[in-house]
């Protein structure tokens, strides 16, 4: 197994395209791309990319953020799930990418009742530029428990998303309406 001071760091500045109010996401996944199983992935981000985190993670891969002194510079740390012990080797104190998903999910969902029932998140995707609808889903179906369902609008039928369900095993069905939007409702396997 290779240690941590032997694997190799991308790094990724995102800030300057985010402070421009420009999408970085399709440049994060490229770079995703191109990691090795035991490179280290830093992302330099202007906000704690919760979205990501959780989007990451079902790619295999598990990160910890991290604010710096600048209020908005956040370095998020990402590795493969083999090697998630690498994140408390770093000189952090913040929470690990399970506590901050499992926080955030506590957030949007509140308190688990005893006897729970499925739930169903609804999003309205219609004008979102892309890759939004996609990023705002798959963090939405992360946060669920198996058996939750997620509804979506979309503008279109979202042939990426369908994509990526299909790889994760989560099954969907698809309804295209009159004026070419579709809902999609997505059940967490």
């Amino acid at each position: 197994m290779m240690d941590r001071k032997d694997a190799k760091i991308v790094e990724l500045d995102v800030r300057e395209q985010l402070r421009n109010k420009l999408e970085p996401f399709q440049l994060i996944m490229d770079t995703v791309k191109t990691l090795e199983s035991d490179d280290i992935f830093v992302l330099h981000a202007t906000f704690k990319p919760t979205p990501l985190l959780g989007f990451l993670k079902m790619k295999g891969l598990v990160g910890k953020a991290v604010q710096q002194d600048d209020k908005e510079h956040w370095i998020t740390t990402f590795v493969s799930k083999k090697n998630k012990q690498w994140l408390d080797e770093s000189n952090s104190e913040d929470l690990a990418s399970q506590d901050t998903i499992n926080q955030a999910s506590t957030e949007c969902n509140g308190p688990v009742p005893e006897e729970r029932q499925s739930k169903l998140i609804e999003l309205d995707n219609r004008g979102l530029e892309p890759p939004q609808p996609m990023v705002r889903t798959l963090a939405a179906v992360n946060r669920c428990k198996p058996g939750d369902q997620v509804r979506i609008h979309n503008d279109r039928v979202p042939v990426f998303l369908i994509e990526e369900l299909n790889s994760l095993g989560c099954p969907f069905t698809v309804e295209e309406q009159p004026d070419g939007s579709a809902i999609v409702t997505i059940t967490k396997a």
